[in-house]
């Protein structure tokens, strides 16, 4: 599932490609963008702006007009010029939005919407939305409340919580917890304010550095591409995510698997790194 970092460097491609372009045509598989875009068409609007919000992407149109999508498990937005043939085939496209120089194709997508600016902010999962760690007005100290609010939950699930905090996925919440060595399966309840923080600054800072200009603006929706480690080679950007039995890269230890209470989403973490105790240091695996 594309995470916050992977919304985010595909709102600032598609913004750079599109924002202040007029849309020539318009297409789409789904009914209810089809009946919107019948009765009030997409063809003569400027786009404004495409922006991200957590997991969420939002197109804006003029006269007031918002495309939202969030991608979920395999969603995408490719940007292609006329006449270049798309990465995916046909029959997985599911919006197309063309100008005079761009051609930008949502493939897969499970749900998109138009919204006005009254219907956007009442919206359920985007008006409920915590902060979101990509903002340059990201509130780390809401973020740390908003955790300290659930304290029955495990941390790795509350970090999955869009809600108490935005852009954070599955990638991120093993990466996050292995960076400040704290077990995932631990209870918010047990965790101190020191190793909140700790794992709100790590959050943020991990995502970050995946969306700093210089990065690649190609749009993926894989793990290939992200990178916590900071390590140069491809097969050494994840400290445990994906890496069930191999080595930690940090102890020997072998990394371990296990189901998670969301969705039953997988999480990997070191057992000697990440003991099911209270954290004694933070490590800061950025440096």
């Amino acid at each position: 599932m594309p995470e916050g970092d992977t919304i985010f460097r595909s709102a600032r491609t598609l913004h750079k490609a599109l924002a202040g372009s007029v849309v020539t045509r318009f297409e789409t598989m789904l009914p209810r963008l089809a009946r919107v875009d019948k009765d009030a068409p997409l063809a003569g609007r400027t786009v404004d702006s495409v922006t991200a919000r957590g997991k969420w992407l939002l197109m804006q149109f003029s006269g007031d007009l918002t495309l939202l999508t969030h991608m979920l498990m395999s969603g995408s937005w490719h940007i292609y010029r006329p006449g270049e043939k798309w990465f995916l085939p046909r029959s997985s496209m599911r919006i197309v939005l063309e100008t005079e120089r761009i051609v930008a194709v949502c493939f897969s997508v499970q749900v998109a919407e138009f919204h006005t600016a009254r219907t956007l902010a009442r919206r359920p999962g985007l008006a409920q939305l915590g902060p979101d760690l990509l903002k340059p007005d990201f509130d780390a100290g809401t973020a740390i409340a908003n955790l300290r609010a659930h304290p029955e939950l495990e941390i790795g699930t509350a970090l999955l919580r869009q809600s108490v905090l935005a852009g954070v996925g599955n990638v991120f919440k093993s990466e996050v917890c292995f960076g400040v060595r704290i077990h995932p399966f631990r209870k918010v309840s047990s965790l101190g304010d020191e190793e909140l923080a700790a794992i709100v600054v790590t959050a943020e800072r991990y995502l970050r550095a995946n969306v700093v200009q210089s990065a690649p603006d190609r749009i993926v929706t894989y793990t290939g591409h992200r990178r916590t480690t900071g390590r140069g080679r491809p097969q050494e950007s994840l400290w445990v995510y994906g890496r069930a039995g191999e080595p930690c890269r940090v102890c020997g230890s072998a990394v371990e698997v296990a189901k998670q209470q969301q969705d039953a989403r997988v999480t990997f973490w070191c057992p000697a790194c990440q003991p099911f105790t209270a954290a004694e240091t933070y490590v800061d695996s950025l440096s």
